[in-house]
């Protein structure tokens, strides 16, 4: 019996150990004559206890259990998963059960679950923060992960950024760069794997972190963390976080290019705003929040007077110099909450959300006049030009939002034609000034 790879077990009526073979020792990590008299359910891992404890209640009812599965935790604190063939004797009132570690295939089908998990997240999530949590998840059901870390390394502009972190030593919410930043670095410096044990670290923490290399070079680290885990990290989470780092690295490069292309799909390449078709769905949207809640928006048109004089006699990249200023100047004038958009040449729609009356919108858009009305130092050169502001509102002006962008296009006409540099509200016949002054209600 002792030459049996199998730990072969029998246990009283109460639950307690009265026989283990030599291969319970390899299994559980404890010599045989150290589980004698104690109860079993103390060395299942905690999670696993209660469905235990039913099984066993069955097996002693005389139902067989060929294939039954749990997890123990052994002596070094490591958990093992173990297959369990049981039966009851009546005539003895023991339980005879064999136990068969298959941690080894459970690790092997975890990583294979994992993998395709990875590559299955790396399609499905939306965004890079999406994936970070998919992957914290399937992490976290291979090694301890209460800390999980991302980092990216932007080579081009060598820059080192955390677009997720989760520090379960942070009782607040996460900042924007944690406290295993360092760590983090140095991991992508070294290129090498970094393992801090509990000794080593302050309020036995276990921290691991491994680079994330592509053919193309090192892109980042990703890295875990523990409180509570006795032993820490081991060579065995070493080389399983090694091994699905490539995965994830496969996912996040694949996710990067997806989002870029995308990006560069639906942005404007010379201003980076938001293009018609990405600007259209925008306000398309807001109109149907603004209906269901019975607010307003407002919709400015607004066109750059002089502007072909700048690109005829100045020449073109002055014009795109021009136009990327002009750009910045515009989210400079308006919240995050808004939108601003090219649709191209010198035209830029801007959507402010949540503007209750005309005058917020006409102090906007006077607040956008003054700003372009300023000089522009342009590749040595000083060009002055003005806007001509076309102003709508939803639902004044439009139901939709085609009838809304022509209102307000035939607002930004009626200003040019009145010499530019001003705003006019579509739908009223009165031109405001340079001087801005008040909307009409």
């Amino acid at each position: 019996m002792d030459l049996l790879l199998d730990a072969v077990c029998v246990v009283d009526a109460h639950g307690c150990f009265v026989f283990v073979s030599a291969a319970g020792e390899r299994i559980f990590g404890y010599p045989p004559e150290e589980m004698i008299g104690k109860p079993v359910i103390d060395f299942v891992f905690h999670e696993d206890r209660e469905r235990t404890l039913q099984a066993v209640g069955d097996i002693v009812k005389g139902q067989a259990y060929p294939h039954f599965e749990n997890r123990y935790v052994r002596r070094d604190g490591q958990v093992v998963h173990l297959m369990w063939s049981a039966r009851w004797s009546e005539t003895d009132q023991v339980r005879v059960a064999v136990a068969r570690d298959v941690t080894e295939l459970k690790r092997v089908e975890s990583l294979r679950a994992a993998l395709y998990a990875m590559s299955e997240a790396a399609h499905a999530t939306e965004d890079l923060l999406a994936l970070f949590q998919r992957i914290h998840q399937i992490v976290g059901g291979l090694v301890p992960a209460g800390g999980f870390f991302v980092a990216l390394y932007d080579a081009a502009k060598d820059e080192l950024s955390f677009p997720y972190h989760v520090d379960e030593q942070e009782l607040g919410p996460a900042t924007s760069q944690p406290a295993s930043a360092t760590l983090s670095a140095e991991v992508i410096r070294s290129g090498k794997v970094l393992l801090l044990p509990p000794d080593a670290a302050a309020h036995s923490m276990s921290w691991l972190g491994v680079p994330l290399a592509t053919k193309s070079g090192i892109i980042g680290s990703v890295a875990v963390q523990t409180l509570h885990a006795a032993a820490g990290y081991g060579p065995r989470d070493v080389e399983l976080l090694q091994f699905v780092s490539t995965q994830i690295a496969t996912a996040i490069e694949r996710k990067q290019m997806e989002m870029a292309l995308l990006h560069r799909a639906r942005h404007d390449p010379l201003t980076d705003l938001p293009n018609r078709e990405l600007f259209h769905d925008r306000l398309q949207a807001a109109m149907l929040l603004a209906g269901r809640n019975e607010t307003r928006l407002a919709l400015l048109y607004l066109d750059l007077d002089r502007f072909k004089q700048v690109n005829d006699s100045l020449g073109h990249p002055v014009g795109d110099l021009l136009l990327q200023e002009t750009a910045r100047r515009l989210r400079l004038c308006v919240r995050d909450s808004d939108t601003v958009g090219r649709v191209g040449g010198d035209e830029f729609l801007v959507l402010l959300n949540g503007i209750p009356l005309h005058k917020h919108a006409a102090s906007i858009a006077e607040k956008i006049r003054v700003a372009l009305d300023g000089p522009f130092t342009l590749a040595g050169q000083l060009v002055h030009v003005s806007p001509s502001i076309g102003i709508a509102l939803y639902p004044d002006h439009g139901h939709d939002y085609r009838q809304l962008i022509r209102s307000a296009d035939a607002a930004m006409y009626a200003a040019k034609k009145a010499g530019g540099n001003r705003f006019v509200m579509s739908a009223c016949a009165d031109v405001l000034d340079e001087a801005g002054g008040g909307a009409p209600g």
